[in-house]
């Protein structure tokens, strides 16, 4: 067995067992399973780089605990702090797309699946922070740059997918529409009555989130090696 693999295999139990607990409406225990999550996948990526993590990455990571520590603890300040540590992370993230990745290059064929990636991207921005806004009159302005972040990352995740098809800009998509569909499920969740269902896909699309920009994190090194490599 390689020497990552158990770490992913604590990740994948942590997830089983939050699904399990989730359903079974088990809040308590579906806490500590949870709180397994980020150091298991944390740690298979370390194994996997060979205990080389750049500081974009290690800040990410340290982000992405905080604001769980924030959704786990359920106080007062947790929506407001969990929403600061994300925003951080999704443009630390945005911040690695514009930095490390080429310039998008449209041609003709492109326009039309382009188009209705930015008309859906922009329905879905409107209608969740019309929801978010009718719910609460508070932090307006933290969720709007909030959503722009996650539209951009959104945009150009999609396009990099359309316009190239290869397995980075794959792992990129599947990492934001986890994103996307954990934050609308968390606002589901607090503007509809408590709902087993609504809990089950937030947790799982939060948790899958951090599968995907790992093995994202990972792909990324491998292709500035071949890269370099080649040169």
């Amino acid at each position: 067995m390689k020497a990552n693999k158990p770490s992913l295999i604590l990740f994948f139990l942590a997830l089983l067992f939050t699904i399990i607990f989730d359903w079974t409406e088990q809040d308590f225990l579906a806490i500590y399973a949870k709180a397994i999550v980020l150091p298991a996948i944390f740690i298979y990526f370390l194994i996997s780089s060979e205990f080389k993590i750049k500081k974009t990455e290690s800040f990410i990571f340290l982000f992405c605990f905080i604001g769980q520590v924030f959704d786990l603890m359920d106080v007062e300040v947790s929506e407001i702090g969990a929403v600061l540590s994300f925003l951080v992370v999704y443009a630390l993230i945005m911040k690695l797309f514009i930095v490390e990745h080429e310039r998008i290059k449209l041609q003709k064929k492109d326009i039309l699946p382009i188009s209705l990636v930015i008309i859906f991207i922009v329905y879905l921005l409107i209608s969740v922070l019309s929801m978010k806004f009718d719910n609460t009159k508070s932090f307006d302005y933290i969720y709007i740059i909030y959503g722009i972040i996650l539209s951009y990352i959104s945009y150009f995740s999609f396009v990099s997918y359309i316009t190239k098809g290869t397995f980075i800009t794959l792992l990129m998509s599947l990492m934001t529409v986890s994103y996307i569909f954990s934050d609308i499920f968390y606002i589901f969740n607090e503007y509809f009555s408590q709902s087993v269902v609504l809990v089950l896909i937030r947790d799982i699309t939060q948790i899958l989130a951090y599968y995907f920009m790992v093995e994202y994190f990972l792909e990324k090194t491998k292709m500035q090696k071949r890269a370099l490599y080649n040169n």
